[in-house]
Formats: C-alpha cells, sequence, structure tokens
C-alpha cells in the first residue's frame, strides 16, 4: 500500500510541475501580445511568436482599416480550425512574396465583432477596396492551394 502511495504522489507531483512550467511559458508568451490582452484561449497562446501569425489584426483596427477606404485584405481565422492551420503557413508566404499584407482575424477571440464582415465559416480571405468587398475567397481552396491563393492575390493586384 505504501508503494501505491509513493507512484501515486509522484504522479500528482509531476502533473503538478506539468502545469506549473505550462502556466510559466504561457506568461512569457502573453508579454507584448498583439491582442492586447491576456485573457486569451489555449490555442491562441500557442500560436503567439509563430511568424505565420504575425500580422493580428483588432476589430476596431480592422473596421477602421476597411471604412477609410484603404485596400485591405484580411484573413479570418481560427486556431482551432484544421483547414486554417493547413492554409496559413501556405498563405502567409505567398502575400510576403508578393508584397501584400495580409491582416490576420482571429475568429476564436472575436467572433461576434467579425459580423460587419458576413463571415460564417473559415478560413476566409477578403479583399475590399474602397471600404467595399471586392473578393472573398472560403475555405481551403482546392489543390493546388498555392496557385488558388496567388490566384486570389492576382485578381485584385491587378485593378
Amino acid at each position: 500500500m505504501k508503494k501505491l502511495l509513493i507512484i501515486g504522489g509522484v504522479i500528482v507531483a509531476i502533473f503538478a510541475l506539468i502545469i506549473v512550467l505550462n502556466n510559466q511559458a504561457n506568461k512569457e508568451k502573453l508579454k507584448d501580445n498583439p491582442y492586447g490582452t491576456k485573457k486569451l484561449k489555449q490555442a491562441t497562446i500557442d500560436l503567439l511568436g509563430n511568424e505565420n501569425y504575425s500580422n493580428i489584426v483588432l476589430p476596431d483596427e480592422l473596421y477602421e482599416k476597411v471604412s477609410s477606404g484603404e485596400s485591405v485584405t484580411a484573413y479570418f481565422f481560427s486556431p482551432e480550425c484544421p483547414y486554417c492551420m493547413q492554409m496559413t503557413p501556405i498563405l502567409m508566404p505567398i502575400a510576403k512574396e508578393k508584397g501584400i499584407h495580409v491582416y490576420q482575424y482571429n475568429m476564436l477571440e472575436f467572433p461576434s465583432e467579425s459580423q460587419p464582415y458576413g463571415i460564417t465559416s473559415w478560413p476566409t480571405l477578403i479583399h475590399y477596396e474602397d471600404g467595399k468587398e471586392v473578393s472573398r475567397s472560403v475555405g481551403l481552396p482546392p489543390e493546388p492551394v498555392d496557385e488558388n491563393i496567388r490566384a486570389f492575390f492576382d485578381e485584385y493586384d491587378k485593378k
């Protein structure tokens, strides 16, 4: 019985250590995060520091940019969406290569604030000109994904 208690105690101590280390790692990641809050869901915290998620935009900022008439490309994603996690590492290098700034809007953190954009599923990539939507791609593009993303950018880049 003593051995069982010792083993149980060791297991509990290991789990407690894992929790403490995870919390410490999260605190470190949350410093100077682009969301302006420390109350983020774990899936979002896991993306902090990932170069493919470095163009995060907050709801008010995106609304202001679109309303001002700027040329804006917005990418609506969720860190819990497997299609988003598949698309982002393809999308962002292509955007960088083409010199296109893509604002990344996190649907997990700001679901209700996305209503003005008519987002019903993700990933969704939208381009706005003069405050109006001119192009939209919903879901993971068909194969070859990279060529379809390039085609999306080329569609409005010529205008």
